[in-house]
């Protein structure tokens, strides 16, 4: 796959290792923190649960902490069942708007299901699960989320493994808050199976149409397996067309 346009990487993967300079003022003593966007649903192949295991796995070689949505099904569920597992539950914390839990835990046969108003909240096990806490809203939910990881220690940053709308959503976010400069953390796809190739394209496309700067392309990085996705944290760099606004209160 072509990664370039003019000279300007557009999706990059990390080949030599730097020396890192700590973000956003995270101690370089900090552990990594990464927050992982993804499907609650399992999708149908069964290679996006089996990345998402893998995934899990190579936070735990790696001592990274896992911060995501707070799900118990499909790849969100994978994700945390197989960092607990290895870790324990103090690695994995779970961020969830109080109306999405009982529809989480309840998991979905089709577009129809409705979780009935007044049940009785389902309770997620932390010694499945990890950490949870519930807050109102889904813009406290990725608040949270964000600012932990901007707190998270080199290699700290985003991925997002196979998901739909919400996925895409919280991912769009974060890479616009890179290219604003309110983090410098990285951001990677874990590209299934091409399940991203689209979205690729859609950089390449619009560098192309004079929408997205060359010099923003390489905020999003791909990743083609578990190790790759983490070593790209670890050697992110920002990229050159990122705005250097001030984002601090007066």
């Amino acid at each position: 796959m072509d990664s370039s346009t003019d000279g300007a990487p557009l999706i990059h993967t990390p080949s030599v290792s730097r020396p890192h300079s700590p973000a956003n003022g995270a101690s370089a003593s900090a552990k990594a923190v990464v927050c992982v966007f993804c499907g609650s649903s399992p999708g149908t192949s069964p290679a996006h649960v089996a990345a998402a295991q893998k995934l899990g796995e190579a936070f735990a070689a790696h001592n990274i902490s896992l911060i995501y949505g707070g799900g118990t099904t499909g790849l969100m569920g994978e994700i945390a069942r197989t960092v607990v597992a290895l870790s324990g539950p103090e690695a994995v914390h779970g961020v969830i708007p109080d109306a999405l839990i009982q529809f989480e835990q309840q998991g979905r046969s089709g577009p129809a299901d409705v979780v009935k108003t007044g049940a009785p909240k389902a309770e997620i096990d932390e010694k499945i699960y990890g950490r949870t806490t519930v807050v109102p809203d889904m813009h406290t939910r990725k608040q949270l989320m964000a600012k932990k990881v901007m707190e998270g220690g080199p290699g700290s940053g985003f991925i997002a493994l196979s998901g739909g709308y919400g996925t895409l959503e919280e991912l769009a976010e974060v890479i616009t808050w890179n290219q604003l400069g309110i983090h410098g953390k990285g951001v990677v796809v874990f590209n299934v199976e091409g399940y991203y190739d689209g979205l690729i394209e859609w950089v390449k496309s619009a560098v192309t149409a004079g929408f997205i700067a060359p010099g923003s392309a390489g905020i999003l990085v791909e990743g083609l397996d578990a190790e790759e996705c983490v070593l790209a944290l670890k050697e992110y760099r920002v990229a050159e067309g990122r705005l250097k606004l001030d984002w601090t209160q007066k």
